[in-house]
C-alpha cells in the first residue's frame, strides 16, 4: 500500500509537470522511481518511456483544443521522434547503468543551463 501511494504521488506530480511544461516523463519519473520505489535504472527508463505516451496524449488533447498548433511541424517532428525513440529504446539495452546515469545527468545539466540562459 505504501508503494501504491508513492506511485500515485509520483504520477500526479509527473502529470502536473507534463501539463505545465511538456516535460515530466524522464525528468521526474526516472529519478523518482529509482529513489522512492527502488526500481533499477534500465527498468525506470523503459517504464518512463511507456508512461510518456498517455501523459502526452492527455496534454496534447487539451492543448490542441485550446491553442493553435502547427500540424506540419507536429507531423514531421513526430515522425523523427518515433524513429529516434525506436533507436533509443534499442540502445537502452546496451548501455550500462553507470553510463546511463551519467548520460542522463549530462542531458539534465545541459537542459538546465539552456533554460537559465
Amino acid at each position: 500500500m505504501k508503494n501504491l501511494f508513492k506511485t500515485g504521488v509520483i504520477g500526479v506530480i509527473t502529470g502536473l509537470l507534463n501539463g505545465l511544461f511538456g516535460s515530466g516523463g524522464g525528468t521526474v519519473i526516472v529519478p523518482a522511481m529509482e529513489r522512492f520505489l527502488d526500481v533499477k535504472a534500465h527498468k525506470a527508463h523503459a517504464t518512463a518511456i511507456a508512461i510518456i505516451l498517455p501523459l502526452s496524449v492527455v496534454s496534447a488533447f487539451v492543448y490542441v483544443r485550446s491553442a493553435e498548433c502547427d500540424w506540419r511541424m507536429i507531423l514531421f517532428i513526430s515522425l523523427g521522434g518515433a524513429a529516434g525513440g525506436f533507436i533509443g529504446a534499442k540502445l537502452l539495452k546496451k548501455i550500462k547503468a553507470k553510463w546511463l546515469h551519467k548520460i542522463f545527468g549530462l542531458f539534465m545539466i545541459v537542459a538546465a543551463i539552456r533554460m537559465i540562459f
